[in-house]
């Protein structure tokens, strides 16, 4: 936000990004607008630059996790081959175990047909006033998304960027410790199961269920019964369900109180 010329408060972005991870536990992607909106009406940002710059931060995450794949891939070929394979057949093959060209070209045509739409849209109504509002929340959206590119310390966000990452994969390392049958597990496997576990925290409101299946599913292909794997996924999830229910609960209830304005004292007539 700096390089837009906003410098928000540490307390205030800290509280807006637990209160936006407390909201996805109830709905997908709510806490991605809770954050903009508190920081609009606390730091007076513009909400259209902020949610480009979440877009800029995903896109982030993204690659992040794409290269977190990568490392699976490399020190554990055989599982994530496995189990992608499982997947991709899940997706697009029917029952019968064949290529479903059909789902791909539905896939497709919805994109094709959206784009379409809303260029004949913009086009068509140009002078309408939700077409202009809607314009300059896109045009707020790319300076968000740009702004990127004139990061102050790029090796800094970079650095944070890795120490992030690197705290997922030693969480969910440790979480492996937790239960006996899944102690012995190391980093790669932990590389692994981030990997993919981190699919079910998009499928599903905060991870709910697909995240300790997905574990569960992983671990098996290790040769680790199904019921250990469940338990430790469930474990796992749970303790981050707790964290940010108690923080972002705290920080929901300092947020008004942080930003609440100073009383005026009153003058008073010195006759």
């Amino acid at each position: 936000m700096i390089p837009m010329g906003y410098r928000p408060s540490l307390p205030n972005t800290f509280f807006a990004v637990m209160i936006g991870y407390l909201a996805n536990l109830a709905v997908p992607r709510l806490g991605e607008v809770l954050k903009c909106t508190i920081l609009a009406k606390y730091e007076k940002v513009p909400a259209e630059k902020l949610v480009g710059t979440i877009v800029a931060e995903r896109a982030v995450d993204v690659i992040s996790l794409l290269i977190v794949f990568l490392l699976a891939f490399i020190t554990q070929f055989q599982i994530v081959e496995q189990y992608a394979g499982q997947l991709f057949d899940q997706l697009l093959k029917t029952k019968n175990g064949h290529f479903s060209a059909f789902k791909v070209l539905i896939v497709v045509g919805i994109i094709a047909l959206l784009v379409i739409v809303l260029k004949i849209w913009f086009r068509q109504f140009a002078h309408l006033e939700i077409v202009i509002a809607v314009k300059k929340i896109l045009k707020g959206i790319w300076e968000g998304l740009t702004s990127i590119r004139n990061l102050q310390q790029k090796w800094l966000f970079i650095l944070y960027t890795i120490a992030i990452w690197t705290m997922y994969i030693g969480g969910t390392w440790v979480g492996l410790m937790a239960t006996q049958g899944t102690s012995a597990l190391g980093p790669a496997d932990a590389i692994t199961i981030l990997a993919f576990a981190s699919i079910g925290m998009i499928l599903t409101p905060g991870g709910i269920g697909a995240y300790a299946l997905i574990i569960a599913k992983v671990l098996e292909i290790s040769d680790i019964p199904y019921g250990i794997g469940y338990a430790n996924g469930t474990l796992q999830w749970f303790a981050q369900f707790m964290i940010v229910v108690t923080v972002g609960g705290i920080c929901m209830a300092i947020l008004p109180l942080y930003n609440k304005p100073e009383p005026t004292l009153r003058k008073t007539n010195p006759d």
